[in-house]
């Protein structure tokens, strides 16, 4: 479908052409026409779908009709990043720029005066994380009584990162006639839970899970714990390596990377959640200027990058859900280029690695580093315990286990 059929007015119609935004991609072609006409949605689709612009075109369309008839909100769209909470603001101001319709992006990290500003002067649309929107409310600088429509932007992510009882809580201040729009990656129980709680009667729309493209180059790196920081170093050698992205589980763990490349004179950034906002959009901008050859990130603080040009992805710490795997993967290989995505994988991350194939439908291909030791012995500060041990094996055969029961045994 073409936006021109959409019926959208003519400041929405002329920013979407100034974006270069022709046709509708499926998650926009299913979810565009039932939120304009006012309906709940429940929206499975990954982060690249369009889902953004699905979205924000019929509530910047709904609040462009009305004139408000006081200081807002009118809209909220809650988010669990302040990175995507940056990236949503910024794609909503290109579509409302035509219009009068006021947008003010709340997040952590970012000074409160400012903030507490905007909402004063009034505001059609507050994009926000939910921890900061909170603040807020305690501070009755914001409340909801002029309140038309909610979003729920990567419901999963604000499930894992805990924020169930804020969302509970804030949407328990908000009117109950309202219009409710969730998104999220998975089509799970908890997240058909929340709908039945928030929504009534919703378009179910559910696009298969995204693959990745098949000019990534995947591939499996297994290799001990203690030698995956030497291994990254020795792939940056080797290989021609113009712009890389590399992920860990835990900000402790970006900060280790992130030294031991600088200490190897490579120019790295690094971004997680201990940083400051302008600290990390430095760093951001750094890597996207080419004056960082290597970005460092945990997976929480990467949600919502879109950085062009992206030669390496690694995952230096395999992923707690195969949607992650995708996701991050997907970050290289962008505008039809090539692109490898390298994952270092212990012997604890083979059921993981598991789930990844079997929702792939393929095996990864494993490699080994030519000239790379492997048998660099374990220093004793390093070694488990043997009840950890035990632990981990224990653990590891239950997911194994469930997963071959899951799948019948095979790998589709």
């Amino acid at each position: 479908m073409r936006f021109s059929e959409l019926k959208l007015s003519a400041p929405l119609l002329t920013a979407v052409q100034a974006m270069d935004y022709l046709e509708t991609t499926p998650v926009q072609t299913e979810a565009i026409p039932p939120a304009l006409a006012g309906q709940d949605i429940i929206g499975c689709a990954q982060t690249g779908t369009g889902k953004t612009a699905a979205f924000l075109l019929p509530i910047l369309e709904k609040l462009h009709h009305t004139q408000p008839g006081g200081k807002g909100p009118r809209a909220v769209i809650l988010a669990p990043t302040r990175e995507l909470v940056i990236q949503v603001t910024a794609e909503a101001r290109q579509l409302a720029q035509q219009t009068s319709l006021r947008v003010v992006s709340i997040y952590g990290g970012a000074k409160m005066r400012p903030q507490i500003r905007k909402l004063r002067r009034g505001v059609d649309v507050i994009i926000a994380t939910p921890g900061r929107l909170q603040d807020h409310m305690r501070r009755k600088n914001v409340n909801f009584k002029m309140m038309e429509i909610l979003v729920l932007d990567e419901a999963d992510r604000m499930l894992d990162m805990g924020f169930l009882p804020d969302i509970k809580n804030i949407v328990s201040r908000m009117p109950r006639q309202r219009q409710t729009m969730l998104f999220s990656a998975t089509m799970s129980a908890p997240i058909l839970n929340i709908a039945r709680q928030f929504q009534t009667d919703p378009v179910s729309i559910e696009l298969e899970l995204a693959t990745p493209p098949k000019a990534i180059r995947q591939a499996l790196y297994p290799v001990h714990k203690h030698l995956k920081t030497q291994l990254l170093l020795a792939l940056l050698e080797k290989m021609e390596v113009s712009s890389m992205l590399v992920f860990t589980a835990t900000r402790q763990e970006a900060d280790i990377v992130n030294r031991k490349l600088s200490e190897a004179n490579i120019s790295v950034a690094c971004i997680h959640g201990d940083f400051r906002q302008r600290e990390r959009l430095a760093a951001l901008e750094g890597f996207r200027a080419g004056q960082h050859r290597v970005l460092v990130a945990t997976n929480i603080a990467a949600r919502g990058l879109d950085i062009e040009g992206i030669s390496h992805v690694i995952n230096y710490d395999v992923p707690e859900h195969p949607d992650d795997y995708i996701h991050r993967i997907g970050r290289t290989a962008r505008a039809e280029a090539d692109g490898d995505a390298i994952t270092l994988v212990t012997p604890d991350d083979e059921p993981m690695i598991y789930r990844i194939e079997h929702v792939l439908g393929h095996k990864i291909e494993r490699k080994i580093l030519p000239g790379f030791d492997y048998d660099v012995p374990i220093p004793s500060w390093a070694k488990p315990s043997a009840k950890t041990l035990l632990r981990r094996t224990t653990k590891k055969q239950s997911l194994a286990s469930r997963w071959r029961s899951m799948s019948g045994g095979r790998r589709r």
